[in-house]
């Protein structure tokens, strides 16, 4: 009948029957022969890392090991293909997908990897500030390579697809809009990724550092591309954006070493000596642990009708040291005087 579909041949069947086959064997042969090779490569690396002290090689070949192994399977089928018009057919049309985002997890793993291997190194420092300082930076450089490596895999992956291409290609003749477009859109991405290279390089704030920012006081937890995590004494999380550690002013505690001094006011009756309650002081100082030995003292700050407000001055390590040393110190001093100078007690003490 005029028309009529034509049925293809038995052995038209058979041939592409076999050449599925064909190419299937040779797939599943490449994919076995990257997967066995992944194990044995890393078996021996497995081997060497045990035998060697350091903790660095297990974490490195830990994180890279499962996304090498996908990716070793990608190449295998990549050169498969170069013999199999079939499986070239195949790869062709899924490998433009699938390689920019194996290759792409295997660059962020290795970022993540060695940026892991860098901070745990940071552990052994003696200098806090220099591993507060490495910490920091290590952190910032990290996200920002991760940052780009997703941004340049997902680019990829995209201009796979023809229709995206003539698009991108059509935005590239068109490049001054574009350029404005695209500027406006990514501005805030950007501002943020900008002032988290700042952070890293000038190093105004560092993780682990003790910061008052709009009133609220607490150390740097974590220090991300668009926002910094603030951990306050009360385990509250203050979410900050990056850029207002550059746009506004705010306090660092801990900005250089050599610990930190506080103080605490302490009114008493006019008519005492105040030579005997400085030593009593500096008594009740030296034996508190918190007391970093630098800075002892108590003055004479403010002379009232009815009272007399000595200042006991005060140091330590670092504000979470001074935070309990200040309120021991208060409740020693008055203690001492409750025992010794009864008399010296104002009535709002």
């Amino acid at each position: 009948m005029a028309g009529a579909p034509t049925l293809p041949s038995t052995s038209a069947v058979i041939d592409f029957s076999e050449m599925v086959t064909r190419s299937g064997v040779l797939a599943g042969i490449a994919v076995g022969a990257a997967l066995l090779l992944h194990l044995v490569v890393f078996a021996l690396l497995g081997r060497m890392a045990r035998a060697s002290q350091s903790e660095t090689d297990d974490l490195v070949f830990n994180r890279i090991s499962q996304p090498l192994r996908w990716a070793m399977a990608a190449v295998a089928l990549s050169l498969a293909s170069e013999g199999d018009a079939l499986l070239a057919r195949g790869w062709g049309m899924v490998g433009r997908f699938i390689e920019p985002l194996l290759f792409g997890w295997v660059a962020f793993a290795l970022v993540k990897a060695f940026a892991a291997a860098l901070d745990l190194r940071t552990q052994t420092y003696e200098d806090e500030l220099a591993a507060r300082s490495r910490r920091t930076r290590i952190a910032i450089f990290s996200r920002t390579a991760g940052f780009l490596i997703v941004f340049v895999s997902v680019a990829l992956v995209l201009f796979g697809i023809p229709a995206v291409r003539n698009i991108g290609v059509t935005l590239m003749a068109s490049a001054g809009v574009a350029t404005l477009a695209v500027g406006a859109a990514a501005q805030p991405a950007l501002k943020s990724l900008i002032a988290g290279i700042q952070i890293a390089l000038t190093e105004p704030i560092r993780i682990g550092d003790f910061v008052v920012v709009d009133g609220e006081s607490g150390r740097v937890e974590d220090i991300r591309l668009s926002y910094v995590v603030i951990r306050t004494a009360d385990e509250r999380r203050l979410i900050v954006p990056t850029a207002k550690f550059l746009d506004a002013s705010f306090q660092n505690w801990t900005r250089q070493g050599g610990g930190i001094t506080g103080s605490v006011v302490l009114p008493i009756k006019p008519g005492h000596a105040i030579e005997e309650i400085r030593k009593a002081y500096q008594a009740l100082l030296a034996a508190h642990p918190d007391w970093d030995q630098r800075t002892g003292a108590l003055q004479v700050s403010e002379v009232h009708v009815g009272s007399i407000e000595l200042k006991l001055v005060m140091s330590a390590a670092g504000p979470t040291s001074l935070s309990r040393l200040r309120p021991a110190m208060r409740e020693a001093m008055i203690e001492w005087l409750r025992e010794h100078m009864p008399s010296a007690l104002c009535d709002q003490v």
